[in-house]
């Protein structure tokens, strides 16, 4: 009897951890907003994620999450329809993979009301690249080039970027329950970001002369790119020139649909395993 007893004890509480986990899959939109996209949020010129990760439930209000996610950003002057940046004619891509640990609070009990809107919060850490395409649909990366003459003497704060950085996530979302063990979601998330470089374009314009004699002609090609315009091409501006602004703080976000779901380990049978009862007053 005893022996039973342990037994069923060992598998409940092995059972009651597996309920305490969840594992989800998601996929959807990914933007950023900076000195090229100027728009807070918009689906103009997404890209798509995909995340893969998991949840441990400490109660139903409360949860720790980890996400890995992998996605592309992008954006075009010549899709953007602003005065004020087309005659630069940049653009960038850039591939994000992130790694993610948050901190999610449901608002109500999805066990009792079937669907919650939920909040979360945490610390992260992403890559980004940011490249282009030459006239001749050559790929080319922009953090070499230095096109705002970073770590030249004349530009004391202007440090090359580093592509792999921290960053802070938090959102918002709303989950439903298919069922006991598996749900489905909507959210929206944000990413607080460290660098003004995630397209590549930040600050003013650096001399010509000086980019050219320190990181070459494919510096000062990728710097400006108003001379490549079929229709009225231009001149590389003055140095000092807008080329980027402060007012244009760059990051990015997801937009994803989320499964998730729990995996039962265990065939329970009230509350046990193949027939053994958990005791009822264990947890």
């Amino acid at each position: 009897m005893r022996t039973t007893f342990m037994v069923s004890l060992l598998l409940c509480a092995t059972n009651a951890m597996s309920q305490s986990f969840q594992f989800h899959i998601g996929a959807g939109l990914a933007n950023y907003s900076g000195d090229i996209q100027q728009r807070a949020i918009t689906t103009n010129q997404a890209r798509g994620v995909l995340s893969l990760g998991a949840t441990y439930q400490f109660s139903e209000r409360f949860s720790v999450r980890t996400d890995f996610s992998h996605g592309q950003i992008g954006a075009d002057d010549k899709l953007v329809n602003s005065i004020e940046t087309i005659g630069r004619n940049l653009n960038f891509e850039s591939n994000i993979s992130e790694l993610k640990l948050v901190a999610e609070y449901n608002v109500l009990d999805i066990s009792s009301t079937n669907w919650t809107p939920y909040a979360f919060a945490g610390i992260g850490a992403f890559s980004f690249n940011p490249y282009t395409y030459d006239i001749n649909g050559t790929k080319v990366f922009l953090q070499p080039l230095r096109t705002e003459g970073q770590g030249l003497a004349q530009f004391p704060d202007r440090r090359p970027y580093k592509t792999t950085q921290l960053n802070i996530p938090l959102g918002f979302g709303v989950k439903y329950a298919l069922s006991e063990d598996v749900h489905v979601g909507a959210e929206l998330g944000f990413r607080k970001i460290f660098t003004d470089y995630l397209d590549d374009v930040s600050k003013t314009y650096a001399d010509r002369d000086a980019l050219l004699a320190a990181y070459g002609p494919r510096s000062v090609q990728f710097a400006f790119r108003g001379d490549e315009r079929q229709h009225n091409p231009l001149e590389y501006p003055q140095e000092g020139e807008k080329r980027g602004g402060s007012v244009y703080k760059d990051y990015y976000y997801f937009g994803q649909i989320r499964l998730i779901f729990r995996l039962n380990w265990f065939e329970a049978s009230g509350g046990g395993y193949k027939g053994l009862g958990c005791p009822s007053r264990l947890w």
